[in-house]
């Protein structure tokens, strides 16, 4: 629908402050140009500056990785061995929620529904790591 998203564009132009025919006129003239890269800069305020750095990621991954291994590996440690498995799994949830609020105040999006989300699937993939390791009989 090339008409609803030129008007859409018109619109984003119009609240920076141009007039409606101008904001028209800009849009027509930006998308005659690149229509794709007009949208993908003002509609969806991708530029240059806000692509992902694929070097800054993968340090960030790892070093989540990282962290989110040694976090674990402090608990066994320092606890004692009767009920280990207690401590290390209440242990692991807790740092998932520190972990989550991290991760929100990063990224700057919402803690309490990063917190959730990260608490709620990493404690469903503990609990599916035990049942499996129950299934088939490992026992520590």
């Amino acid at each position: 629908m090339p008409e609803e998203e030129l008007k859409i564009l018109a619109q984003i132009y119009e609240k920076r402050e141009l007039k409606k025919e101008t904001a028209m006129q800009v849009a027509l003239e930006l998308t005659e140009a690149d229509v794709l890269g007009t949208h993908i800069k003002d509609e969806l305020g991708i530029n240059e500056i806000s692509k992902a750095n694929p070097i800054q990621a993968s340090l960030a991954s790892g070093a989540s990785f990282t962290v989110g291994g040694v976090l674990p590996l402090l608990v066994v440690l320092f606890t004692p061995l009767k009920n280990m498995e207690f401590w290390l799994y209440c242990f692991t949830i807790v740092f998932l929620l520190v972990l989550g609020m991290i991760a929100a105040k990063t990224g700057g999006s919402s803690i309490k529904k990063a917190i959730l989300r990260i608490t709620i699937w990493g404690t469903l993939a503990m609990g599916l790591s035990a049942l499996v390791g129950y299934i088939f009989g490992v026992r520590v």
